[in-house]
């Protein structure tokens, strides 16, 4: 199983060291257009090895796709980050050219390869993966829920004073500050809803604070996270390596599902050695399905701003 990461930094890095660290792969290749950075993160995370008990090869490269060839799964976190102030909207004239030229490379060494796609506005990139490449719906699949969901659940364990085990709950929608759709409502503590535990203000703050984990952090750190979406990748990445049929929410294309069409947005997928083999269609409330509606309209209106 070789898997590639496209963008050596922080994030970039935080995938491969995950990955590595689970020791599902044979192989990961890191890529990067800064001359010699892949290459140095690459020898940096392989001098961990004998100390993390891992013996995936991990690579590195600048700019050389070739290393790339044969890859299963390919991760495009290219692309500016974030800083303070800005949205995930805002990145979007220079990701899509970085994202566009990335994924017609990596489908050039490697026509089988699904794509992870995690560079902001993360369902707009995933979107123009589709109309760039046009490579099988199922190959090709927006990190951004996984994480959403990372937070919420780490909102949630704060709020109930729980372990984090005890938690479970899921975002879908847009991965935006005003597109996410914290699915409050369907949230449990050992299956039973947060609701007999939670007053409507405690829920509230929850799903505000988890609609704003991304810029929360990027205030604090002066850019993106990485550790919370390296992690999330990686999650990814192994459900589809290893034919773990797990259920994650990601954004896919929609044609129909949720009553949405030609869209890419969060809903949850059955992830597997096909990447995405099912859609899950999960009953929503008047009040969720007005939200992901609301949220799908802003993702449109940032793809209109796609040269597609």
């Amino acid at each position: 199983m070789k898997v590639t990461v496209v963008g050596a930094g922080a994030v970039g890095a935080s995938c491969a060291e995950y990955i590595a660290m689970k020791n599902f792969a044979s192989e990961v290749v890191l890529l990067d257009i800064k001359e010699g950075y892949a290459e140095g993160k690459a020898m940096d995370l392989m001098q961990t090895a004998s100390l993390n008990g891992f013996d995936t090869k991990i690579t590195g490269s600048t700019s050389d796709y070739s290393k790339t060839a044969g890859s299963d799964i390919a991760v495009i976190t290219s692309g500016i980050p974030r800083k303070p102030g800005m949205t995930r909207e805002e990145l979007i004239g220079i990701n899509a050219g970085i994202v566009k030229t990335v994924a017609t490379s990596l489908i050039e060494q490697s026509p089988d390869v699904t794509i992870i796609v995690v560079s902001n506005p993360m369902d707009t990139m995933t979107y123009l993966v589709h109309k760039a490449t046009g490579l099988p719906k199922n190959r090709i699949i927006g990190m951004g829920g996984a994480l959403d969901s990372a937070r919420f659940k780490y909102r949630l364990a704060q709020a109930l004073e729980a372990p984090i085990s005890d938690v479970d709950g899921m975002v879908i929608g847009g991965h935006s500050d005003k597109g996410m759709v914290p699915l409050i409502g369907h949230a449990t503590r050992n299956s039973v809803k947060v609701s007999e535990f939670l007053s409507e203000d405690k829920m509230e703050w929850v799903v505000e604070e988890t609609k704003v984990g991304g810029a929360t952090l990027t205030g604090l750190l002066g850019t993106s996270a990485w550790y919370a979406p390296g992690a999330a990748v990686s999650g990814l990445v192994q459900a589809i390596a290893c034919d773990q049929k797990k259920m994650f929410p990601c954004s896919t294309l929609l044609e129909g599902e949720y009553d949405l069409d030609d869209i890419c947005i969060g809903v949850p997928v059955i992830l597997g050695k096909n990447g995405i083999e099912k859609i899950v269609e999960i009953k929503l409330s008047d009040a969720e399905k007005a939200k992901m509606q609301e949220s799908a309209e802003g993702v449109k209106k940032t793809n209109g701003l796609l040269d597609v």
